[in-house]
């Protein structure tokens, strides 16, 4: 059994189908069937169930899948960890993001980052909530942004940055002319209200759902995005309201900019980093973790 054979297994699992497997390993199909029959042969049990149309993992094939991602994911660490004894500086750091908080926290913390680290190279992955917590689980992204509740138990997390969470509504609501920035909307005023909302899988949508129930009603949801700017911008063309983070609240005056308004409780969010518990952290990871603590609770002086 070979380590290149139990990448092959993997990606023939992810894929369920050779073909494309193949493809992402770089290497031909013929070459990809025969090492998996090989491997196969070696072990004594067949992993995959062949189909007309889709490969499908047999019993014995999700045990070995499970235990060759653990095989992988510990050769990967023990890489990492070799290289920080060696105190090796070059290296590389895959860092996940919900796309509009990285879009208001990375461009202040990479500049600074890449200063001290020029040869560490960073590599991106913006996605869903569920996404990235599936990524750090698996061992995929080294850290992650993320905004708490944390469902992954096997996460562990610090936290970043704690936000304000807004109404936002169209020019014309009544609530956007009464009262003054500091006179909080009651929650349970809004069970009428049609609700512009992220998509399933999205944090914040998550927040907003618990925030209406809290209040005492699921808010009834009239369209659904996955990126809030577009939520914003349809809130303030008269489609109904939302809840935002401040972070990403447009100046009075800009383009298809909402109206803002304080909730009642001041309700928050929490963006925290998260890794897996059980993961060897890097020395880059943990330098990384440190600058952006360092940046983001000084408001972003070191950039300037």
């Amino acid at each position: 059994m070979e380590l290149r054979q139990l990448q092959y297994a993997l990606q023939i699992a992810r894929e369920k189908n050779f073909s494309r497997a193949a493809e992402k390993l770089h290497i031909a199909q013929p070459s990809l069937s025969q090492q998996l029959a090989k491997l196969e042969k070696d072990i004594g049990v067949l992993l995959f169930q062949r189909t007309t149309n889709s490969v499908e993992l047999t019993h014995a094939g999700s045990v070995f899948v499970d235990k060759a991602q653990q095989i992988i994911d510990m050769v990967g660490q023990l890489k990492r960890e070799m290289e920080d004894i060696s105190q090796m500086r070059k290296g590389k750091l895959v860092v996940g993001s919900l796309p509009i908080t990285g879009s208001h926290i990375l461009p202040l913390v990479l500049p600074v980052f890449q200063a001290t680290y020029p040869e560490i190279e960073i590599a991106l992955v913006e996605d869903s909530t569920a996404h990235l917590e599936k990524l750090a689980m698996n061992g995929q992204t080294d850290i992650a942004l993320l905004t708490l509740p944390v469902d992954e138990p096997s996460l562990a997390y610090q936290p970043l940055i704690r936000e304000e969470i807004e109404l936002a509504l169209p020019a014309s609501h009544p609530l956007a002319a009464s009262g003054g920035p500091d006179d909080e909307v009651d929650i349970g005023k809004l069970q009428d209200e049609p609700f512009i909302v992220l998509k399933k899988g999205q944090g914040f949508r998550q927040i907003t759902t618990q925030l209406c129930r809290d209040a005492g009603f699921d808010p009834r949801v009239v369209f659904e995005s996955s990126n809030i700017e577009t939520v914003q911008s349809l809130v303030a063309a008269g489609m109904g309201i939302a809840f935002v983070p401040s972070m990403v609240s447009r100046a009075p005056g800009t383009p298809f900019a909402p109206v803002y308004r304080a909730l009642n409780g001041r309700p928050h969010r929490t963006i925290v980093i998260a890794y897996r518990k059980d993961r060897y952290l890097s020395k880059a990871a943990e330098a990384f973790i440190a600058t952006m603590l360092s940046v983001v609770r000084s408001g972003g002086d070191e950039h300037s």
